[in-house]
């Protein structure tokens, strides 16, 4: 009657943009990354591997996001894809699309934009059926 509850993921830090830092540009990452400071450009997660974003409250990023794993507290100005899992908090706001798989989003979070399932951008297979021919 009532579905298992996703395991949410494991939020291994291995690299932190701190509160004060500004990086204009694309940020490319493996394992896990945590943003205190802000972004200007796409951040990007290596697609062959697992891996985990944490945008904290004071963070902001302008840009586009691809990661497995997504845990959003702060500002995200951009679509948003989010192959396996997505944590929005209470003070997240997302201005944009926002692609998920499995989504958590708590009283507060906001976005602006979109929310699309990743199993609805599915495009439909069309069905062609052959008449037979009668027997006679």
């Amino acid at each position: 009657m009532f579905r298992k509850q996703p395991n949410k993921p494991q939020s291994r830090i291995d690299s932190l943009i701190g509160a004060g830092t500004k990086i204009e540009g694309n940020v490319s990452f493996t394992g896990g990354l945590r943003v205190d400071g802000g972004i200007i450009g796409n951040v990007t997660a290596v697609a062959a591997q697992a891996s985990t974003l944490v945008v904290s409250e004071q963070a902001r990023i302008d840009g586009e996001i691809h990661v497995s794993h997504l845990v959003v507290n702060g500002t995200i100005n951009g679509p948003v894809y989010a192959t396996e899992f997505l944590e929005l908090q209470a003070k997240s706001r997302v201005i944009g699309d926002v692609h998920y798989n499995t989504l958590e989003m708590q009283l507060g979070a906001i976005v602006e934009g979109r929310l699309v399932h990743r199993s609805s951008e599915a495009k439909p297979v069309e069905l062609k059926i052959a008449a037979s021919k009668p027997a006679g």
